[in-house]
């Protein structure tokens, strides 16, 4: 990869939490995305993954990564690191 390559790239590192709520009048529960948190590094945002997971509010985390083109915008599909807990499926 060249060095101009290397710069038109970003990695981010996500930490997702979800949360279960009732959906509709048929009280089925459904997972929403709770907090994103964005990080520096794989192991800060899978660390805050893995704790989050433990709380009683949590009902689970991901911990991803997705390079963006900065030249384009365009952000690719997530890589995941660790996915924690009733996380929705990965298409």
């Amino acid at each position: 990869m060249s060095e101009e390559q290397e710069t038109a790239q970003k990695v981010h590192y996500i930490c997702q939490t979800y949360v279960e709520k009732k959906a509709g009048r048929s009280g089925q529960m459904s997972l929403q995305i709770d907090k994103q948190l964005q990080y520096s590094t794989a192991a800060q945002a899978q660390e805050r993954a893995e704790r989050e997971s433990r709380s009683d509010a949590c009902a689970g985390a991901d911990a991803y990564m997705v390079v963006e083109d900065q030249e384009s915008g365009e952000v690719g599909e997530p890589t995941f690191i660790v996915r924690l807990g009733n996380v929705p499926d990965a298409d």
